[in-house]
C-alpha cells in the first residue's frame, strides 16, 4: 500500500487549490506518490427570469377597535347627585335615565316664574278691560257727535224759519201794516236761533274732539294689552328655559349602548363644566369602528371599498375577518405622517371590545407593475438580507436585492435586478461569485 508523503504545508496548499478550482476532487497518485487532481463537472441548475407583473399591493398595519359612537355625559346644572341608576357594563337604551341631580334652587325659580306669569296675565286682563272701556267711550263720544249734528239740523231749520219770518215782518212794518215792536220780537227770535246754532256747532266740535280722545285712549289700551302680552310671553320663555335646565338635571343616554365608565356617586356635587372627567361614558358597540393608521407611502392608494383582512391576538385560533374600507380622513396627520382609515364591523355578539388591538392587511386598489421572482429563488442571510444567484452565460454572480411584496409564492424585487435577468431557481447548493454552472433547459 502506498502512503502519501507528508510535506509541511502540503495539505494547506491542496485546500487552497481546491477552493480556487471551485469544484475539484482527488484522484489517484503518480509514481512519486503525488496526488492527482481532476476538475469536477459544472453543477447543473435551472434558472428563472425576473418577470414584470401587475400586482395589487398590500399594506399591513396595526388596527384598533373603537366604539361606533362614544358619548361623554357631563352635567349641565349645578347640584347634588340624588340618584345613580346605572353602573359600568349596564346595557341602556336611548332615553334611559342614568342619574338624577337635585336642583332645589331651580324648582324655586320655576315657582317664581309661574307667579310672575300669573301677574302678567292679570295685567293682560286689566288691559283688555281698559280696551273695552275705551271702546265704550268712543261709542259714547260718537253718539254725542251724532246727536249734536242732529240738533244742528233742527236749529238750522228753525233759524231759516226765523229769518224768513223776520224778512216778512220787516216788509210789513215798512208798509205800515204792522207795528215796529213786532219786528223787534221777530229779530230776537232769529238771533236766538242763530245763537243756538252756534252753541250746537260748538257742541259738535267738542263731541268730535271727545271721539278723538276716546280713540287715543283705545289705542293706548291696546298698546297696554300688547305690552302685557309681551311680558307674559317673556315670562313664559323664562319658564321654558328653567324647565329645560330642570330637564338637564335628569341625565339620560343619547343612544342605545353600554355604560363603559361611571365617575359619579350619590351625594356628589356636580356642576356645568367643559373639561374634566365625564360623569358617564356610553359606548355603542353593536357596531364598531376598526381604525388603521396607514403610512404616507400607501395612503394615496387606499380607496373606499378596499378589502381589509383583520386578525386579533385575542383570537389566535380564528381566521382573520374580511371587511371593507368604509371611510378615510383623506389627509395625513402632520405629526405622524399617517392617514386614518376606518372599517365598520357588525358586533352584535359583543366579541370585539373597544381598545382591542389587532393587525390589518389592506389590499390596495391600485395595480402596480413590479419585478417578481418565485419565492424559492430568493435566499436570505442570517441577518435577514436577501440575495439571488444571477446567471450570465454560465457564470454565477451573488447579487444583494431589496424585497417588497411577499405573498408566499412570489416575492417582489424592489431593487438589485432588472426585468429579464435570470437567476438560479431552487437549489440546495450554495454558489460563489464566478462559479461556472450548466444551465438546464
Amino acid at each position: 500500500m502506498r502512503f502519501l508523503r507528508y510535506f509541511p504545508g502540503s495539505f494547506l496548499l491542496g485546500g487552497l487549490l481546491l477552493t480556487a478550482a471551485g469544484c475539484s476532487q482527488i484522484g489517484a497518485t503518480d509514481g512519486n506518490g503525488t496526488a492527482k487532481f481532476k476538475p469536477q463537472k459544472a453543477v447543473a441548475v435551472k434558472t428563472v427570469a425576473v418577470a414584470q407583473e401587475d400586482v395589487r399591493r398590500t399594506t399591513v398595519q396595526p388596527a384598533t377597535v373603537h366604539p361606533f359612537y362614544a358619548a361623554s355625559i357631563q352635567a349641565k346644572v349645578h347640584g347634588y347627585v340624588k340618584d345613580v341608576q346605572v353602573d359600568i357594563g349596564d346595557v341602556v337604551q336611548a332615553g334611559d335615565v342614568l342619574a338624577i341631580v337635585d336642583v332645589p334652587e331651580m324648582v324655586k325659580q320655576r315657582l317664581t316664574a309661574l307667579a310672575q306669569i300669573d301677574r302678567q296675565r292679570a295685567e293682560e286682563e286689566r288691559a283688555r278691560a281698559g280696551i273695552d272701556l275705551a271702546k265704550a267711550n268712543v261709542q259714547a263720544a260718537e253718539a254725542m257727535t251724532a246727536e249734536a249734528k242732529s240738533k244742528l239740523q233742527q236749529v238750522e231749520a228753525s233759524l231759516v224759519a226765523a229769518d224768513a219770518e223776520f224778512r216778512r215782518t220787516d216788509d210789513l212794518v215798512k208798509r205800515g201794516s204792522m207795528q215796529p215792536r213786532v219786528l223787534d220780537e221777530v229779530r230776537k227770535k232769529r238771533d236766538s236761533e242763530a245763537a243756538a246754532r252756534a252753541a250746537v256747532t260748538s257742541a259738535i266740535e267738542s263731541a268730535v274732539a271727545n271721539v278723538t280722545v276716546a280713540q287715543s285712549r283705545l289705542a293706548a289700551a291696546a298698546a297696554d294689552l300688547k305690552f302685557a302680552s309681551a311680558e307674559t310671553a317673556i315670562q313664559g320663555r323664562q319658564l321654558e328655559e328653567i324647565d329645560e335646565l330642570i330637564n338637564y338635571a335628569t341625565l339620560t343616554s343619547p343612544f342605545a349602548g353600554i355604560v363603559t365608565r361611571r365617575n359619579v356617586s350619590p351625594g356628589d356635587l356636580v356642576s356645568e363644566r367643559s373639561g374634566g372627567e365625564p360623569l358617564f361614558v356610553v359606548s355603542q358597540i353593536d357596531k364598531v369602528r376598526i381604525q388603521i393608521l396607514v403610512p404616507e407611502n400607501d395612503a394615496a392608494h387606499v380607496d373606499r371599498g378596499d378589502s381589509v383582512s383583520v386578525s386579533f391576538p385575542s383570537f389566535p385560533a380564528e381566521e382573520a375577518m374580511t371587511v371593507q374600507v368604509t371611510r378615510s380622513t383623506g389627509s395625513l396627520d402632520p405629526h405622524t405622517r399617517t392617514m386614518l382609515v376606518e372599517a365598520e364591523v357588525p358586533n352584535t355578539d359583543g366579541k370585539l371590545l373597544p381598545g382591542m388591538f389587532g393587525q390589518a392587511a389592506i389590499l390596495l386598489s391600485t395595480t402596480l407593475a413590479s419585478s417578481m421572482l418565485p419565492a424559492r429563488a430568493v435566499r436570505f442571510e442570517d441577518s435577514g438580507d436577501a440575495y439571488v444567484y444571477v446567471v450570465s452565460g454560465e457564470q454565477v454572480s451573488v447579487v444583494p436585492v431589496t424585497t417588497g411584496l411577499d405573498d408566499g409564492s412570489s416575492i417582489e424585487i424592489v431593487s438589485g435586478l432588472e426585468p429579464g435577468q435570470t437567476v438560479i431557481d431552487a437549489h440546495l447548493q450554495r454558489f460563489k461569485d464566478g462559479q461556472t454552472v450548466r444551465v438546464l433547459n
